[in-house]
């Protein structure tokens, strides 16, 4: 082929690619128009055709006002993952907040379950003796136990009155234990959860240890601890029933059709939030695989994030389209662990968070205040004002609330995986404890203005246990964990 045939081949050529690049120029662009027409008229920027595809890559983008609440989910997004999130990621990690005196050997009061998780990743690391605080050793069983005063206090018989001596010895240990079960009796009427640090058989976890994850308990034992918490203590009709994983919970039609009332509503909700956030954490720390890349058992586990399982359990194609809405109930959980963290500031700052460990625990003290002056500078504070205000059978609903939270706690006794019964121990009773401060009414200023509440610390009745404020802070944590989670699992699908 000579050079002015070639030309010639290589002009028609290029005249026919342009041609085609023309055509799909062509088609492009009346594809494009279409398109727009469509979403215009659909008010959408998808087609119909794309709905998996928005489904599969947005359930978990949450807008909006968050039910009950006054609150945006974009405001607790930027107030959590920017102010909140970092401060408690630093404190939890301290001695007094890491030191979890629980009592994992008791059998559940519900029935006979012999389930027990098989896994290694199942087990609790026990604490060393001497790792444990100086502090914390010894009977912490009441609140005032672990005051610094009382942990330096070297003569029993210091300063004290002769005759009034006399007269205290007169008083037998079994009156003096008598004397105690009535003052916990009349404490346990303003609690929402049992607290079981005092009984035998209750020891120190170290919660950094045994971080909250994907152990492999699964299955029938798993799925009755679930369904008993929604079955038989959410306030719904047991004729509610949906051939799905989720069948106990109350659908999102129900809930918005006002079936049911304010007080219900909120109970679902704690439940449901507190559900949604554990369903995060196994998802994020997920266990993918007991070897190393070489092949080796690996002592630890190798762990991450499993986009499929977070998928599963929040997907609408695998809730019925109620994925999205549990996971707004975790923000609503989380706005009324933080307005509980609110009210109690003034109590809490007062605290001496004392562990024996003088550095440190001044080092918490500030890190406390720091954390509560973000915590009330919140816009947008829960309004639990409005709940029980309806007379004399908002009394009856009250301790009906407080009944069936507290029979949660005895649920979690029935939970065969330790590290899992672990954790689910330390949330209800975190949950538990911000619902003392919120309905007890001992947390109450005299003279309330709005959401500014004025207590006065030294009051005899504002009482926290060290376990009720170690579970308090850390189940705050495990929630504010949880939306810090939702937004790398938003940046991964996207």
């Amino acid at each position: 082929m000579n050079g002015a045939t070639m030309s010639v081949s290589m002009a028609s050529s290029r005249r026919a690619s342009s041609g085609h690049l023309c055509r799909l120029q062509c088609i492009i662009v009346s594809f494009v128009a279409l398109l727009c027409v469509v979403n215009y008229s659909s008010g959408s920027f998808y087609t119909q055709g794309d709905d998996l595809s928005k489904d599969r890559f947005c359930f978990c983008q949450l807008q909006g006002t968050i039910d009950d609440c006054s609150c945006n989910v974009d405001t607790v997004d930027f107030y959590n993952n920017v102010k909140i999130f970092p401060r408690l990621r630093s404190l939890l990690v301290k001695d007094f907040f890491r030191y979890y005196k629980v009592n994992l050997m008791k059998e559940c009061p519900f029935w006979v379950d012999d389930s027990k998780c098989a896994m290694r990743f199942c087990h609790v690391e026990q604490c060393e003796e001497k790792d444990i605080p100086p502090g914390l050793k010894g009977d912490m069983s009441s609140y005032h136990k672990y005051l610094k005063e009382v942990q330096t206090l070297t003569n029993c018989n210091e300063d004290l009155d002769k005759e009034l001596g006399f007269l205290n010895t007169s008083i037998s240990d079994k009156a003096h234990q008598e004397f105690q079960k009535w003052a916990d009796y009349d404490e346990a009427q303003d609690n929402f959860c049992i607290s079981d640090d005092h009984e035998p058989g209750a020891e120190y976890v170290d919660l950094l240890l045994n971080p909250e994850r994907y152990t492999g308990y699964r299955g029938e034992s798993a799925r009755r601890i679930w369904s008993s918490i929604y079955l038989e203590n959410c306030f719904q009709s047991h004729s509610v029933r949906r051939k799905n994983p989720y069948a106990a919970m109350i659908p999102y039609h129900d809930m918005t059709q006002n079936e049911v009332c304010l007080e219900h509503r909120v109970f679902y909700r704690m439940i449901s939030g507190l559900h949604s956030s554990i369903n995060i954490h196994l998802s994020a720390n997920y266990l993918l695989s007991e070897k190393t890349s070489l092949g080796f058992v690996s002592p630890t586990g190798v762990w991450g994030t499993n986009m499929g399982e977070f998928e599963r359990r929040f997907s609408p194609q695998t809730t019925d389209n109620e994925g999205q809405h549990w996971l707004r109930n975790l923000y609503f959980a989380y706005l009324v662990e933080l307005r509980a963290l609110a009210k109690a500031a003034p109590y809490l700052r007062n605290e001496e968070y004392f562990t024996g460990r003088e550095k440190e625990d001044r080092e918490v003290r500030v890190a406390v205040k720091d954390l509560l002056n973000v915590i009330e500078g919140f816009p947008s504070h829960f309004n639990e004002s409005v709940m029980f205000s309806g007379g004399t059978s908002s009394v009856k609903v009250k301790n009906e609330f407080r009944e069936k939270f507290m029979n949660i706690s005895k649920i979690m006794d029935c939970v065969g995986c330790d590290k899992c019964r672990l954790w689910g121990k330390l949330q209800v009773q975190g949950m538990g404890t911000a619902l003392k401060i919120l309905f007890s009414g001992k947390f109450d200023s005299d003279v309330e203005s709005g959401f500014e509440t004025k207590l006065r610390p030294s009051h005899p009745q504002f009482k926290l246990k060290r376990a009720e404020i170690v579970a308090l802070f850390n189940a705050f944590g495990r929630l504010s964990t949880s939306i810090h989670e939702l937004e790398e699992f938003r940046r991964q699908m996207r």
